[in-house]
């Protein structure tokens, strides 16, 4: 029963892990910190073709942030916006937002690599050799193909008009759009953190 319990919580554990994700670059505006009791709201924006995953992700955007992050599809829905960019700042800023966050993809690399195979133990004699490595052959090489996904965020300020942070990601073979992106968030916010950029 013990044993059970021991490789249920083992497998819950790995399956909550998720892909990992690592941060290649990024950049931050020196000269600004990111108070968030200070913010009145800001918006959270995927930029991605498929509207459902990129509302889940939305949603997962604002839920680290609640009260202050407001979805792109609730204040744009999915058209398109047009090119009048003073239009759109002068609409945000009358309805109290500080500034907008957005994410999209925009790279996916495919590497091909080959996977070595293993071979049977060796012994000291041939009888043990052939006695133990009977059940389990030579397992043969093959070849696998990585997919790695960079996708990138954005910080703008609204107030000052300008971009304040900014960072690529890399994530390998993540099982799923939806788990490549709450990767990204997750690796993303815990930057922000650690650099000081979010208090």
């Amino acid at each position: 029963m013990k044993k059970s319990i021991c490789i249920l919580l083992v497998t819950a554990a790995l399956a909550s892990c998720g892909p990992s994700t690592r941060i290649i670059n990024s950049w931050r505006d020196p000269q600004v910190v990111v108070k968030t009791g200070e913010i009145n709201k800001f918006m959270v924006a995927a930029l991605l073709k498929n509207q459902s995953v990129r509302r889940l992700e939305e949603d997962h955007m604002a839920s680290l942030y609640p009260g202050k992050a407001i979805q792109s599809y609730i204040e744009f829905g999915s058209e398109e916006l047009k090119e009048n960019e003073d239009a759109y700042n002068q609409k945000l800023k009358a309805e109290g937002y500080d500034g907008v966050v957005v994410m999209r993809l925009v790279n996916v690399e495919k590497n091909t690599r080959y996977v070595p195979g293993s071979y049977p133990l060796y012994y000291n004699t041939w009888h043990g050799y052939w006695r133990y490595s009977w059940p389990g052959f030579y397992d043969p090489g093959f070849y696998t193909t990585d997919k790695t996904y960079e996708v990138e965020v954005t910080v703008y300020s609204l107030r000052r008009n300008k971009l304040i942070w900014t960072c690529i990601t890399s994530t390998v073979n993540p099982p799923g759009r939806g788990e490549l992106f709450d990767s990204v968030i997750r690796t993303v916010n815990e930057k922000m953190k650690k650099q000081g950029f979010i208090q």
